[in-house]
């Protein structure tokens, strides 16, 4: 088990998210459509594990596949779809202090998936209060399971979600306002 450390936002984790997105789309070539920065440290304001999520997508899953070994020699570890049937799922830590710096979450183009951590993530980023609520979640989880990121990461679980379905639906009302 691992102690669960959050920290208040770092307006630098932005630019690791961007200088980790370039050094991905230099391996992984015209295969990338994009990397987004995804999970708590891409929301302002929001306290935060330390970790960078990048969401990449590219044309199919084997583009991840068939650069395996340039990602692990940026520094990843494979770790295929670690329970999520079409992901392909890589970690990098800190070579200084051996924690986890990174996580990347690789879908192929149309995954269901991508938009709903966009949808949440942008839900978040344009809405103060949800993202206030979400901070006391965060806060609360850590309070009940602090040497437990396990338990941490479930305890969200049922806020993410019910959240999750809230962005989803906000996102389908603009996009259909938009359209007409």
């Amino acid at each position: 088990m691992r102690a669960v450390q959050l920290q208040a936002h770092d307006p630098a984790w932005a630019d690791e998210a961007r200088a980790e997105a370039l050094a991905l789309a230099g391996v992984l070539d015209d295969g990338l459509l994009a990397v987004h920065h995804i999970g708590s440290t891409a929301i302002p304001g929001l306290p935060a594990k330390p970790v960078i999520d990048l969401l990449a997508v590219a044309r199919t899953l084997a583009v991840f596949d068939r650069r395996r070994g340039g990602l692990e020699a940026l520094g990843y570890r494979w770790r295929g779809e670690n329970g999520l049937p079409g992901r392909r799922y890589l970690t990098r830590e800190d070579p200084g202090s051996g924690r986890r710096r990174v996580q990347l979450h690789g879908y192929a183009e149309g995954a269901a998936d991508i938009v709903r951590h966009l949808a949440f993530r942008d839900f978040l980023r344009s809405d103060p209060r949800a993202a206030s609520d979400y901070a006391r979640e965060k806060l609360r989880c850590q309070s009940l399971h602090p040497d437990d990121t396990g338990a941490y990461s479930d305890c969200k679980a049922d806020w993410i979600r019910r959240t999750e379905s809230i962005a989803l639906a906000a996102m389908t009302m603009a996009a259909a306002s938009q359209t007409g």
